[in-house]
């Protein structure tokens, strides 16, 4: 097999293309011939010694990838041998080939290509969950940050299923038509957000999603109606944003982090059926994940330099051909 190998988290520089003996699975897991793998933010923080959780140097980065079950461990079913799995892993998902438990797989119908089934896991079962967390409900408004990102149009296509209204909220005139090409009610520029706020919803909103943190989070924060309920998913923008807590007060609103990654641990089962239940919804053609491009796994490193230059509308996907 061959693998980007993460020598050192030092960025792009500690990062090397390499071969490497076919890794073996133990009980319970399998081993999974990757076709296609996604890149999320997280990525690039691990790579750079910046996230939560840092993993002992060498390790192989990817969180987030789709292919074929080719080995079983011991105690696996049968059943999987052969079937279109994605798989959320935390590690391992820029290479060739991964182990992984075969509990953390789930198995795609195979109408599902595997481009669209790595940018699944981590962006939906992100909003999923989030928007679980939030009690979302049908004819509320939803105000979604960071809105052409692959967590931001996650939110919008869930949002709109749950029978929301959703309000985008987007750099540029070209992310924010994306937006509406994917339903969102309206679509606003980050310029001025909490004036053009009261005008979009002078009720308020009733949920933020928010992967961007950053000096949006006031002007959303303040957007939020009576019990509105604030969803803290990440801090894409670099900068966790110190704000005015008895706004939280005055509108008994509620806030709520949201890492989707440590529920799936903690709470499998639960987990295993919130996924489940994206796939009906992609039958139903509510979910469709957007990809920017498509690049081959080698591209690596051109992949992460257009994520951090903010390019990406949706997710990028790297593919083994």
């Amino acid at each position: 097999m061959h693998a980007w190998i993460c020598e050192q988290a030092t960025g792009l520089d500690g990062l090397r293309w390499a071969e490497l003996p076919d890794p073996q699975p133990g009980p319970g897991q399998v081993r999974v011939a990757i076709e296609a793998a996604s890149l999320n933010f997280p990525d690039w923080l691990i790579v750079n010694g910046q996230y939560q959780m840092k993993p002992p140097l060498p390790f192989v980065p990817g969180a987030e990838f789709c292919g074929r079950v080719v080995a079983l461990g011991a105690g696996v079913d049968a059943a999987l041998l052969g079937r279109r799995v994605a798989g959320f892993a935390g590690l391992g998902g820029f290479a060739t080939q991964t182990v992984a438990p075969a509990a953390a797989l789930l198995p795609l119908p195979e109408s599902l290509p595997p481009e669209a089934g790595a940018a699944l896991l981590l962006t939906y079962g992100t909003v999923a969950h989030a928007l679980q967390r939030a009690a979302l409900r049908a004819g509320e408004t939803l105000l979604v940050l960071g809105a052409a990102g692959g967590v931001g149009t996650a939110a919008i296509q869930i949002g709109k299923a749950a029978g929301a209204r959703v309000l985008a909220v987007a750099s540029t005139p070209e992310k924010r038509q994306a937006c509406l090409d994917l339903g969102a009610d309206q679509a606003l520029p980050t310029e001025s957000l909490r004036e053009t706020l009261k005008a979009a919803a002078p009720q308020g909103v009733d949920a933020v999603l928010d992967p961007v943190g950053g000096p949006l989070a006031e002007a959303a924060l303040r957007a939020l109606a009576w019990r509105g309920r604030y969803l803290v998913v990440g801090f894409a923008q670099g900068q966790i944003p110190a704000l005015p807590w008895n706004l939280l007060l005055l509108k008994e609103a509620a806030l709520l982090g949201v890492w989707w990654g440590e529920f799936a641990k903690r709470e499998p089962a639960a987990n295993a059926a919130l996924l489940a239940g994206l796939l009906p919804l992609w039958e139903q053609g509510s979910v469709r994940p957007v990809l920017d491009q498509v690049l081959p796994m080698r591209e690596l490193p051109a992949a992460f330099a257009r994520m951090t230059a903010r390019a990406v509308v949706g997710k990028l996907v790297l593919r083994n051909e």
